[in-house]
């Protein structure tokens, strides 16, 4: 009997591909592959790293293809290690006891392995799924089995702003659904300002697109008013976009009149100095 293909069916480009033979949209094959863990990282937003830190994964590859990513290197499928489903086990079991949280940063395309790692592991501290929110519902369902807390991107409030700068041209369609399935998944529960589940919704302000912005707070406000938002301003150019330049201070300082004028007080707010290449991860 003629064995059946295994696709691909980790997100939504749906790109039909038998990733244990060929690479797919994410340029990664089936194999959990790595480009740096970076421990006691404490770069996350405050609820979310404790006295610890995380221990931050940095998966290799990505399903956008976004022009100014500040990881280039790595969601490119540039660099990075291979990693068995007993490997992977092992470098969280020796590193969880001194760590706070474990950061899975980028980790859709692999959904499937740490899936099977995760099935192994005895997990004594919660998992962050660090994702740009380009997720099916039946990923999200999945994947809540082993994950704690969903650090969910809405990078853009319609699918054209994601076709120009993501090379997805469904981005929205698919992230505002995937993070109304992560709340109605994870209740937020935090004790002494620690998240141990729940969602924190992220959004970088990008140069020229203040109403981009303006209206992803429009949304978070309408569908997730109880829940953390964090507002960033660490956009750092990487030569490769059309977005060349830093934000300018009367950019960000719009976008934050906009956030008080809303009454969003449940998050963070980056300060504007953090757009600095010292906060890119270096990935020799």
């Amino acid at each position: 009997m003629e064995q059946k293909k295994q696709f691909c069916q980790s997100c939504p480009r749906d790109c039909k591909v038998n990733r244990t033979l060929s690479k797919g949209f994410c340029n990664e094959n089936d194999t959990i592959r790595i480009a740096k863990v970076i421990k006691n990282f404490r770069w996350e937003e405050p609820c979310i790293t404790g006295e610890k830190g995380c221990l931050a994964i940095f998966f290799s590859g990505c399903n956008l293809r976004c022009d100014y990513c500040q990881n280039y290197e790595i969601s490119r499928g540039g660099v990075g290690k291979d990693y068995t489903i007993n490997e992977f086990c092992k470098l969280i079991e020796e590193n969880q006891d001194s760590h706070s949280f474990i950061d899975l940063i980028t980790p859709t395309h692999f959904s499937k392995p740490l899936l099977s790692a995760f099935s192994k592991i005895n997990k004594t501290i919660p998992v962050i799924w660090n994702t740009n929110s380009y997720e099916t519902l039946e990923n999200i369902q999945q994947v809540s089995k082993f994950v704690d807390i969903f650090l969910a991107d809405l990078k853009y409030c319609n699918n054209e702003i994601g076709r120009d700068f993501s090379k997805c041209g469904d981005y929205f369609s698919y992230a505002l659904p995937a993070i109304k399935q992560m709340c109605a998944l994870k209740p937020d529960i935090i004790a002494d300002d620690i998240m141990k589940q729940g969602v924190v919704i992220r959004h970088l302000v990008l140069p020229g697109l203040m109403q981009n912005s303006i209206q992803v707070l429009n949304l978070i406000n309408d569908n997730f008013p109880t829940r953390k938002i964090s507002l960033m301003s660490q956009f750092t150019p990487n030569g490769k976009s059309k977005l060349n330049r830093k934000l300018k201070p009367i950019e960000y300082k719009t976008i934050l009149k906009h956030l008080e004028s809303l009454e969003i007080s449940n998050g963070y707010v980056q300060d504007f100095e953090s757009a600095d290449e010292c906060f890119v991860p270096n990935f020799d």
